[in-house]
């Protein structure tokens, strides 16, 4: 004879979800001001021109290329963050927010207080990271 089982949906609850919301919120004000600053640093080095010796003058503008690739970078890197931040709350909103979406299962409360924008276990993690290679 077989047995069914009956799907529980696994959920975090509403008090948790709003913990949860209160961090992610948090994080997001933090990264927008950091996503302003880079911006506002790429514009002030778009703006700033010394007039140096010319044997510096090489240096300088390879140093102010590489500033301005490495603030682009972090600006894009920091653009991604806000979006993953973002699509979170929309997750806790649809009550879907610490669901491992390769499994199913909580993801636990204390990876999601570091990485609150985790849509998966660190195990699920490490599998995928593993079947790729």
């Amino acid at each position: 004879m077989k047995e069914e089982t009956k799907s529980v949906a696994k959920r975090y609850s509403d008090e948790e979800l709003q913990e949860f919301k209160e961090i992610i919120l948090e994080k997001l004000k933090i990264a927008k001001e950091n996503l302003k600053q880079l911006i506002e640093a790429f514009a002030n080095d778009a703006n700033n021109a010394n007039d140096t010796a010319p044997t510096f003058k090489v240096l300088e503008e390879g140093a102010s290329v590489r500033s301005k690739e490495d603030n682009a970078l972090m600006a894009g890197r920091q653009e991604k963050f806000i979006k993953d931040l973002e699509a979170a709350l929309l997750r806790i909103e649809n009550k879907t927010y610490g669901i491992d979406r390769i499994t199913g299962e909580l993801i636990p409360k204390e990876r999601l207080r570091i990485v609150p924008h985790a849509t998966m276990s660190v195990e699920s993690k490490l599998n995928q990271n593993n079947t790729k290679k």
